[in-house]
């Protein structure tokens, strides 16, 4: 019996159908751009065969390509209409994702909802990155996340907003830093790095990523170490070592999104909804917009 195609690989093949290209599409599905091209690399080295061609600046389907994304589609709609049908809709575990920023104070609270309305149930939760929590949704490992938005194309439900501040060690000037501004980030792919690098040049800035990590608490201590500044979202005050940064321009804010897998029960991502928006409310005292 021949192996398996990878459904994840198919889902980033029809993405790129659906958005127009490998860019769209990585912003879509909250991957990289490489990751994407190499899902279809992958795809094509199993078939045998050429899905995808460049044209000029761009990339077409070949004809087998055309086919074989129709294809696609009818098998991960039969995939999906499976799960909806067999996956029960209340089940013994429910696993939570959240970010670093989005879950300090909200999971406490959505743990006592969650143990109230589903007392019976075992709950789990993950710290990580918005990109792999959304791609642990997609394919099934996570019931619900709690991510930051910010995307041109944004998936989920919105449920709160946090604001954008620029922070560094109390006491650093930009202007030590010799003409080039010195910047604290996460590791790529990350959406407010690309946010501070796009809006630093905008200004007229050369900007030098001279420190990354790939936690909260790394990008913390490197900017408390006076590394550079840092863009970061805040829903309270900035944390112990920090100062915020003034003169740099003005970020507003960054939406919190609520991504959940596909056949979680409905009574289950309202009650998340509902139980995430009071809480962002609360902080912010302003209601979403479109919100009831």
């Amino acid at each position: 019996m021949a192996d398996p195609l990878d459904l994840v690989h198919l889902r980033t093949l029809v993405a790129i159908a659906d958005t127009g290209g490998f860019r769209r599409a990585a912003d879509a599905l909250h991957l990289s751009q490489p990751t994407v091209s190499q899902h279809v690399r992958l795809l094509e080295r199993r078939l045998k065969r050429r899905l995808v061609q460049k044209e000029g600046r761009g990339s077409r389907f070949t004809t087998d390509g055309e086919r074989f994304v129709g294809e696609a589609r009818t098998l991960l709609a039969a995939h999906d209409r499976l799960l909806d049908r067999f996956v029960p809709a209340d089940p013994d575990r429910i696993t939570i994702g959240s970010t670093e920023h989005a879950g300090d104070g909200l999971l406490p609270e959505l743990l006592g909802v969650l143990r109230a309305a589903y007392p019976d149930v075992y709950l789990r939760f993950r710290i990580d990155r918005s990109t792999s929590l959304t791609d642990s949704v997609t394919k099934g490992a996570l019931d619900l996340a709690v991510v930051l938005g910010g995307n041109s194309e944004p998936t989920g439900a919105e449920v709160g907003e946090l604001a954008l501040r620029w922070v560094a060690a109390p006491g650093w000037q930009a202007a030590a830093s010799g003409g080039q501004i010195p910047l604290v980030a996460f590791e790529e792919p990350c959406g407010l790095r690309r946010r501070a690098v796009h809006r630093l040049a905008e200004q007229g800035h050369s900007v030098t990523v001279t420190a990354e990590s790939g936690t909260l608490d790394g990008v913390l201590a490197a900017a408390q170490a006076g590394l550079g500044v840092a863009l970061l979202p805040f829903h309270g005050a900035v944390p112990h070592g920090l100062a915020e940064v003034t003169g740099f321009p003005a970020m507003g804010t960054i939406d919190v999104r609520l991504v959940t897998r596909r056949g979680l029960g409905p009574d289950i991502e309202l009650t998340a909804i509902e139980t995430i928006t009071a809480h962002y409310r609360s902080i912010t005292g302003r209601r979403l917009r479109g919100a009831a």
